[in-house]
């Protein structure tokens, strides 16, 4: 069993800024975690520093009960798998999932036990005797995956282990990790990607750091949570942003009005008035603001729709359609020069250089201030009306 916890951890290069900053983290036994976010945000350095490959700047990593900024990487329990599979090319599968044991010394019936049990939950037993080079990609990442666990770790570390296979593959091989946690019996996972796709899917808890853009919180964590809590409440514009595809869309806006049921706001540029269904306490009259509203909860605006009980309606025309059979991505025209986009029916009548409406309920849109922070929802809900 092994739960793992950093406290304060930061990281630096000489005298150069940060990489990692203030990460405080808790990731509990069995818990499948995925640090996300873009290239560069110093998700894979922080998953190397839990694993022993980078010296921890400044902080506490404890795996367990057990302080490990001063064990080495191989007496800390963990095992890790690459993005690049890391397999001997001389040595065949049983050989390469085997060599880890033979270093530690491990009893030959034993290794045998726990190479054949490897391959058997992962469906490599005809592959025993080949070498890597008479494997496809999808099955030299599932050897690689054997050879941690074999090991019997307490923590499974995983640095974007999908990244070199084709789409088919990455959907086939996501399936197959998921199937696996479900069998690392008391074992943490943590897990890296830059793919919302395979952070959605597979995390219990998803750890979004900031992108190397925002200079003050570079490397600092933009949200950790459940994966519908980011997609549902981003504590920041920058989430609601990275979460979601097609990304959610933002319309500059000032406020109008301010009431117990929440704020009223003015789209600027084209005075549509949106309302939110927002706590306004720390809000003021006149104040800048940014809307934010995902693209499928804009919906049509048919003549039987009832336009008082939307908290928003764009009327805009169609600059191109996007048909991908059960949806279609209508991008509409927006004076600010910004992508605005509603995923819509795949079967919906919309044509480029029509005009339509689109609406979305108060409760599903969003609302941002001047720095980038969310403003909270009046009322806690898993998900929109």
């Amino acid at each position: 069993m092994a739960s793992i916890t950093l406290k304060g951890i930061e990281k630096a290069y000489g005298d150069a800024a940060p990489v990692i900053r203030d990460v405080d983290l808790d990731i509990g036994t069995n818990e499948f975690c995925v640090f996300l976010g873009p290239s560069g945000c110093g998700k894979s350095t922080l998953l190397r520093m839990i694993a022993g490959l980078e010296d921890v700047t400044a902080g506490e990593v404890h795996i367990g009960s057990r302080l490990v900024n001063d064990v080495p990487a191989a007496e800390r329990g963990v095992a890790m798998v690459f993005q690049s599979y890391a397999l001997f090319p001389h040595m065949t599968v049983f050989e390469n999932m085997a060599f880890g044991l033979k270093l530690a010394k491990t009893p030959k019936a034993e290794i045998v036990r726990r190479v054949h049990e490897a391959a058997r939950i992962l469906q490599l037993e005809a592959l025993l005797e080949r070498q890597p080079k008479a494997l496809s990609g999808g099955q030299r990442q599932r050897v690689a995956i054997g050879r941690a666990i074999v090991r019997e770790p307490g923590v499974f570390l995983f640095d974007e282990p999908l990244s070199n296979l084709d789409a088919t593959l990455r959907g086939q091989t996501r399936v197959e990790i998921a199937r696996l946690h479900r069998q690392f019996a008391n074992a943490s996972v943590v897990y890296v990607t830059h793919d919302q796709t395979e952070a959605m899917t597979l995390a219990d808890k998803i750890v979004l750091l900031h992108t190397g853009k925002d200079t003050e919180r570079y490397g600092s964590i933009a949200q950790a949570g459940a994966p519908l809590e980011l997609y549902y409440r981003p504590a920041s514009r920058f989430v609601a942003g990275f979460i979601g595809s097609p990304r959610m869309n933002f319309l500059p806006a000032t406020i109008e009005h301010i009431d117990a049921d929440g704020v009223a706001a003015l789209i600027d540029q084209t005075g549509e008035r949106v309302r939110l269904a927002v706590q306004a306490a720390s809000l003021q009259v006149a104040q800048p603001v940014t809307v934010g509203v995902r693209p499928e909860h804009l919906t049509l605006v048919t003549p039987d729709v009832e336009r008082g009980s939307l908290g928003l309606v764009l009327n805009r025309e169609i600059v191109l359609t996007e048909r991908l059979g059960e949806q279609t991505y209508v991008h509409l025209d927006a004076p600010n020069g910004a992508a605005l986009i509603a995923k819509v029916a795949g079967d919906a009548s919309v044509n480029r250089g029509e005009r339509i409406a689109c609406g979305a309920s108060a409760s599903a849109c969003h609302l941002f201030t001047e720095d980038g922070f969310a403003v909270a929802p009046l009322r806690s809900i898993d998900h929109y009306a």
